[in-house]
C-alpha cells in the first residue's frame, strides 16, 4: 500500500461510526471488503451492545432548562433536588452527594466512583464535556456501562457543556432538576475478523479498533490503526510465515473494550494458541511520539527498544497496561502490546470535532507501519516466540486495578 492508498481509506470513512450503529456496520463491511480485495479472506461476527433511544429529556437549573444530553441507558424517570458541586471524588466529597444531584468535574465515571456515589446516596449526576477554547458548544453523547453499574442501581445522568458547567458553579445555584424517557434495547456491534495462514497452527492476532464516538470521524483514534493493520497485511500476505496472523478489526471498543472483550469471550479456546497480541490505537499523527506499553515480559520492551535502535526509529517501550483491546488479551493470559503516536491533545485532539485526517501524516503513517511491519514479521518468521505467556505481577495488578476488580492503591 502507498500514501494515496492510507488517505483513500481515511476519507471513505470520513464520517461518524459510533458503537452499535448502522454507520459502525458500514465501516465494519468496509474493513471486510479491503481485506478480500487483497485476497485474505474476513468474516463479521457480531456481539451485543446495549442501546438506547431517546425519547424525551430536560435538564433545569434553578428552574431555568439548560442544553444538556442525556446519558443512554441510565434509565427513565424525573427526580429533583439539591445541586452539589464535586469536584474531587475523595471520601470526604463523596460523603457529601447524600440526597443531592451531583454535578462532577469530569467526563465521565469508573466503577469504584460510581459504586461509592450510589452507596452515599447520590440521586443523580450531571457530568461536564468540552473546552472553553473551542469555538463551539459541542456536548457528547455518552452511556452509562453496564460494568460501571454494577449490581448498584441506576440513576439518570445527563452531560452539559463545560462553560455552563462554570455559570452553574459561579452563580451557586441550588437546586437541579433531571427528566428523561428512553427506551433501552438490545443492539449490535462487529468485530471484523482476517487471517494469512502460517506453517504452525499457532498465531499472532493484530488488532485495531475502528468505532468512533458521538462527535468524532476517529481518523486519528482509530481509522490510523486500522490503516496500520490493512499496512501489515499488505506486506506480510504473500510471504510464507511460522505463525499465522489474525486481524481483528474491533468495535465498541469506545464503550469499554467492548469488541475486544467480545472476541476473547467467544474465542476463548483459540488463545492458548494465540502467542501474542499486537495492538494499533493512533498511529501517524504528524506530531508526536511512538511508544510501546507492553503487558508482558520486561524483555519484550527491551528487544522493542533495541529493535528501534537498530532501525534508527525512536520508540519509548515500558511494561504497563494501555488503555485499549490489548487490555483484554492479556487479561486472559495473552503476552500484549500496543503501539501508538502519542500527539497530545493540543496537536491531535481525539474524541471530539477535531479528530480528523488533517492531524495526520501519510509520510509519518508509512513509517509507522514499516516499523510495525518489521516487528510483526519477526515475531511471526520466529522459529518459537520468544515472548513468555507469563504475564507479570505488577502487569496483574494494573489490570485489575484497570478493570476495576481492585482500588489502585494511592
Amino acid at each position: 500500500m502507498d500514501k494515496n492508498e492510507y488517505l483513500q481509506i481515511f476519507k471513505d470513512t470520513d464520517f461518524v461510526h459510533r458503537s452499535g450503529t448502522a454507520e459502525e456496520l458500514r465501516v465494519a463491511e468496509y474493513l471486510k471488503a479491503r481485506c478480500e480485495a487483497m485476497g485474505v479472506n474476513a468474516r463479521i461476527e457480531g456481539f451485543r451492545v446495549p442501546m438506547a433511544e431517546i425519547e424525551e429529556s430536560h435538564v433545569y437549573i434553578d428552574g431555568a432548562e439548560i442544553e444538556a444530553k442525556p446519558f443512554f441507558n441510565c434509565g427513565s424517570g424525573e427526580t429533583e433536588g439539591e445541586l452539589y458541586y464535586m469536584p474531587s471524588t475523595d471520601k470526604l466529597s463523596i460523603a457529601g452527594a447524600k440526597d443531592k444531584i451531583v454535578l462532577m468535574d469530569a467526563q465521565g465515571i469508573g466503577f469504584f466512583t460510581y459504586q461509592d456515589l450510589m452507596e452515599a446516596g447520590a440521586k443523580a449526576i450531571l457530568f461536564r464535556y468540552g473546552n472553553v477554547n473551542y469555538p463551539n458548544r459541542d456536548i457528547d453523547e455518552r452511556d452509562l456501562r453496564e460494568h460501571v453499574v454494577g449490581e448498584q442501581r441506576k440513576v439518570l445522568a445527563a452531560m452539559i457543556h463545560i462553560e455552563t458547567a462554570a455559570k452553574i458553579v459561579k452563580s451557586g445555584a441550588k437546586t437541579a432538576k433531571i427528566v428523561i424517557k428512553q427506551r433501552e434495547f438490545d443492539g449490535e456491534s462487529h468485530n471484523t475478523v482476517a487471517e494469512i495462514p502460517g506453517r504452525r497452527p499457532e498465531f499472532i492476532t493484530l488488532t485495531a479498533h475502528y468505532d468512533s464516538t458521538a462527535l468524532s470521524h476517529g481518523a486519528y483514534d482509530n481509522m490510523s490503526g486500522c490503516a496500520g493493520l490493512l499496512g501489515v497485511m499488505d506486506a506480510l500476505k504473500d510471504k510464507e510465515l511460522n505463525y499465522g496472523l489474525r486481524f481483528v478489526f474491533c468495535g465498541s471498543e469506545e464503550r469499554g473494550l467492548l469488541g475486544s472483550k467480545a472476541y476473547v469471550r467467544d474465542h476463548e479456546d483459540e488463545l492458548k494458541d494465540t502467542a501474542l497480541n499486537i495492538n494499533l490505537d493512533m498511529i501517524g499523527s504528524t506530531l508526536g511520539k511512538f511508544i510501546a506499553c507492553v503487558s508482558a515480559e520486561e524483555k519484550l520492551a527491551s528487544y522493542i527498544s533495541y529493535m528501534g535502535m537498530e532501525l534508527g526509529f525512536p520508540i519509548g517501550a515500558k511494561t504497563g497496561v494501555y488503555s485499549s483491546d490489548s487490555t483484554s488479551f492479556a487479561d486472559k493470559g495473552v503476552p500484549a502490546l500496543s503501539f501508538a503516536r502519542l500527539a497530545g491533545g493540543d496537536a491531535a485532539p481525539i474524541h471530539c470535532r477535531y479528530d480528523l485526517m488533517e492531524v495526520l501524516s501519510m509520510d509519518r503513517l508509512e513509517k509507522d507501519i514499516a516499523f510495525i511491519t518489521a516487528f510483526t514479521a519477526r515475531m511471526a518468521n520466529s522459529a518459537l516466540c520468544p515472548v513468555s505467556r507469563d504475564i507479570p505481577e505488577k502487569v496483574k495488578t494494573e489490570l485489575d486495578e484497570y478493570l476495576a476488580r481492585k482500588r489502585k492503591e494511592m
